[in-house]
């Protein structure tokens, strides 16, 4: 077990939530001239997610901070170099593999060399790869890339979802070794281009150590979080704890204790530096916005328990198939479960957090409802019947 050095600071909890509410840009401000590009910056990874209720989740976490952008701007900010770029053009993030399929800024792709190496010698593989298929795989889009899976000659080999085609299994398994990129989504699909195409030249290497890419990692996840533990610091880029420990001493990252934690925590030294003031967002949260992501710290931090229950089995969900939590004041204080019929905004399901949470989660229901041109919201359950008509009436004052 490394040994800790004493910790800098002491924080109460409420300190700490509010720590982590600025890092991840809900409380302040926002950087409105950074816009898209600037919160994926400032976040170091969004998660991508094949549902859709309101949105994909990519474009629900700039969303969340922002207000409503517009979602072809959040996917041009993404993926579009800027007007300003000198050529070659490039994007300006790739997707890899971090918390989870995340968007990551260009920048940080000398970082996951640490992670492309580990791909490269990994012994064994789920999939199997016919001989030839990806030499075969590259040159096709050397020739003529950028393409999708289908117009590399299709990704499946059956209607299961598991099984592959070997140009599939060629082109995931040279995303991962590095070769190739993807460089948008386009209807959902990947789109594959070669690397040293697609990366600026000056980042296209792996010359950084593993010790140097998870250096970078953690002390990036500890800024983005404001303070954490070493499971939340782990979590944030999927690292394993010894990774985390051979490295956090020299991260840049201070060591604090934080009231009812009852672990060790880390903190951003320039968060230390200011205590946390502004104007708190009132929002919908994406389950898979990092805030919220981690469920174990969610917890901690907010008293909140969440768990998305898209593959629980509709019998057996307790707040609905995608129940986004509600963020007012600092505070989880319900979730909504939505959906979209025509122009109308339906709260399939509300929970509240008492009725000083109705005027709150109202506002957010009519904020995302404008922003998916919605004209109208409906409610059809609230778990506690008797905060049914607080939030209604809340709604139809807004929607006047």
């Amino acid at each position: 077990m490394t040994t800790l050095p004493l910790p800098a600071t002491e924080l109460s909890a409420d300190e700490a939530r509010r720590l982590a509410l600025r890092a991840q840009g809900f409380l302040g401000a926002p950087d409105r001239r950074a816009g898209v590009r600037g919160v994926l910056r400032h976040l170091g990874a969004v998660q991508l997610d094949t549902i859709s209720v309101l949105a994909r989740s990519h474009e629900l976490i700039p969303y969340a901070r922002l207000g409503a952008v517009g979602r072809k701007t959040v996917e041009d900010a993404y993926w579009k170099p800027g007007s300003t770029d000198t050529p070659p053009a490039r994007p300006h993030a790739f997707e890899y593999w971090s918390h989870a399929a995340c968007i990551l800024p260009i920048e940080e792709w000398p970082h996951f060399a640490f992670r492309r190496r580990a791909y490269r010698n990994r012994p064994h593989w789920n999939h199997h790869l016919p001989d030839g298929t990806y030499a075969q795989v590259v040159e096709q889009l050397r020739t003529e890339g950028p393409l999708t899976a289908t117009d590399l000659g299709g990704a499946k080999r059956t209607s299961e979802w598991w099984d592959w085609s070997g140009t599939k299994v060629a082109v995931e398994r040279a995303l991962m070794y590095g070769e190739v990129v993807c460089v948008e989504r386009r209807g959902w699909k990947r789109v594959y281009d070669l690397a040293e195409r697609a990366v600026p030249a000056e980042l296209l290497h792996d010359e950084l150590d593993d010790a140097e890419c998870l250096r970078r990692l953690v002390r990036l996840a500890g800024q983005a979080l404001g303070v954490g533990t070493r499971a939340d610091i782990a979590d944030y880029h999927r690292l394993r704890g010894d990774q985390v420990d051979a490295v956090i001493a020299d991260s840049g990252l201070v060591p604090v204790t934080v009231e009812g934690w009852g672990r060790p925590a880390w903190a951003d030294p320039a968060a230390l530096e200011t205590p946390p003031r502004g104007r708190h967002r009132t929002t919908l949260l994406s389950p898979f916005d990092s805030l919220v992501w981690e469920r174990a710290r969610t917890e901690r931090i907010f008293g909140f328990t969440h768990r998305l229950e898209a593959y629980v089995p509709k019998q057996k969900r307790v707040h609905g198939y995608f129940a986004m939590p509600v963020l007012a004041g600092g505070r989880l204080v319900g979730r909504v479960d939505p959906a979209r019929e025509g122009r109308t905004l339906v709260a399939k399901q509300v929970t509240l957090d008492g009725p000083k949470a109705a005027p709150a989660v109202a506002r957010a229901l009519v904020e995302a409802a404008g922003w998916v041109d919605c004209t109208d919201v409906r409610v059809e359950r609230v778990d506690a019947p008797d905060l049914r008509e607080p939030l209604t009436t809340e709604l139809a004052r807004l929607l006047a």
